[in-house]
């Protein structure tokens, strides 16, 4: 089983990008077969835009003090 370990949500050159990393573990055992593992991905699914987007939101919103 794949778990996911963080995630993380960005804009770069080619759109809006989301990072996360996981861990692999044996579902049987409870043994770690891979640890901190990256993946990327543009997001092109529009609910997940809005999603992501809202959340970026949120985040300037939290800097300001809000």
């Amino acid at each position: 089983m794949k778990i996911i370990t963080s995630a993380t949500v960005f804009n770069d050159a080619v759109g809006l990008r989301m990072s996360a990393t996981y861990s692999e573990i044996n579902e049987e055992t409870g043994r770690v077969i891979s640890d901190n593992q990256r993946f990327d991905r543009v997001i092109t699914d529009a609910e997940a835009r809005a999603n992501a987007q809202a959340l970026l939101a949120y985040a300037g919103e939290s800097l300001d003090g809000n």
